[in-house]
């Protein structure tokens, strides 16, 4: 069976978006981007919430993005090869291939998906992660910690539950950003 795994970004305060709802506040750094890439390589499936897809298809839709580098043509492969599932009720279409729309976030669906997938899943987007979470399908969390405090906005994590974690993995980055990988 495979895994379905939250990979983020958090501030150090929890956070993954300031009160404006902007998550691109930490900062380009090619040892934690190159790191991604290669966890992202394992991955078959990427499940979205409308948002997070949205800001994340540029990876195929802007082919100036991957002729910015090595690094960055790496990344964009990577994240092209996966099927991905976007939940969304308002979305009409999708500008990506092996996309498709689901209106509605099915607990027994993702537990069928991860049934018979032969790599794992992610999911992301904190209020999809929050449903994958409430729902008890979380295998792992995978959090990338940045060296700062925004103060407030989306928590990272679910809200009004409890969910215990067994650190299997970390890494310090050279910019102080700390890779911590959970199992849930």
């Amino acid at each position: 069976m495979a895994k379905l795994i939250y990979l983020t970004n958090v501030s150090l305060d929890g956070y993954i978006e300031d009160e404006r709802g902007v998550f691109a506040w930490f900062p380009p750094d090619d040892e934690v981007f190159a790191f991604t890439t290669d966890l992202l390589r394992s991955v078959g499936t990427l499940l979205y919430g409308r948002r997070l897809y949205e800001s994340m298809a540029v990876w195929e839709t802007d082919a100036a993005l991957a002729a910015r580098s090595d690094l960055t043509a790496d990344f964009a492969t990577a994240w092209q090869a996966p099927d991905k599932v976007v939940y969304s009720t308002g979305l009409a279409a999708v500008s990506t291939a092996n996309t498709r729309i689901e209106r509605d976030f099915d607990p027994a669906a993702v537990r069928q998906l991860k049934a018979t997938a032969s790599s794992d899943l992610t999911v992301g987007g904190a209020n999809l992660a929050a449903q994958a979470f409430k729902a008890g399908l979380v295998d792992e969390c995978q959090l990338f910690v940045w060296p700062l405090a925004v103060g407030g906005g989306k928590p990272g994590l679910p809200t009004g539950m409890r969910t215990d974690l067994e650190l299997l993995d970390e890494r310090r980055f050279r910019n102080g950003t700390l890779y911590l990988r959970y199992r849930c």
